[in-house]
């Protein structure tokens, strides 16, 4: 048995998801150009609990999108749920962003391969295949022969706000498209109860998300 809120800030997205024993209880997200996790998140947080007639005390864990993704997206989440795991003295679980993402899509495209894109700027994405065939998570500049050997396997649905950008240059027939996709904490409940039923937690204390590349800070436009 066990309680677990899910939190997905890897992008524009701020998701929060309860679910008990897998399954799904309640879910608030928005997708803001603001990036407004900082204001967002603990309000979505006391409002699913309150919804649910339940407060923090009655969470068995906490399970954060590990990533990759935004920098400041991924360090508001993890704070955040350090700090309750710390407070509550429960486990805090990590679960891949773009396994979480595939998980939405899998059942509904079981003949393709899954590839769910995380926008990096410019024409690089965070990707990773998932389903028919199988890529670890990288970053990775769109060409127009990108996936090449893949696409000739079978139809790979890429998916993501990564995924929008490439359209015109991955234009293979096997190449489907499904814009306009964030991740969600829906994605994380399974994996998520799965490392729980496991006991495969993170140390509160050291955990931090997998960025995949080293933050560059940009110069303020006056």
């Amino acid at each position: 048995m066990g309680l677990i809120l899910n939190i997905e800030t890897a992008t524009k997205s701020c998701s929060v998801a309860l679910a008990k024993d897998g399954h799904l209880l309640d879910c608030i997200e928005e997708v803001s150009e603001k990036y407004s996790h900082a204001e967002q998140l603990t309000v979505f947080i006391e409002d699913i609990l309150a919804k649910q007639q339940l407060s923090t005390h009655d969470l068995d864990a906490v399970a954060i999108s590990s990533g990759p993704g935004s920098y400041t997206g991924l360090r508001i989440g993890v704070s955040t749920a350090k700090g309750l795991c710390y407070a509550l003295d429960i486990p805090l679980i990590s679960v891949s962003t773009l396994e979480a993402m595939a998980q939405l899509k899998k059942n509904d495209f079981p003949e393709h391969s899954l590839c769910p894109m995380i926008d990096a700027r410019r024409m690089e994405v965070y990707c990773a295949l998932f389903g028919k065939q199988h890529s670890p998570v990288c970053a990775k500049v769109i060409e127009e022969d990108s996936f090449a050997a893949e696409l000739e396997n079978g139809p790979i649905l890429f998916f993501g706000d990564g995924a929008d950008k490439c359209q015109e240059t991955l234009t293979h027939p096997n190449a489907q498209f499904e814009l306009g996709v964030f991740p969600s904490a829906r994605g994380m409940l399974k994996l998520a109860h799965q490392k729980f039923s496991q006991k495969q937690f993170e140390d509160v204390a050291y955990y931090q998300p997998f960025y995949l590349k080293e933050f560059v800070a940009g110069v303020k436009k006056k």
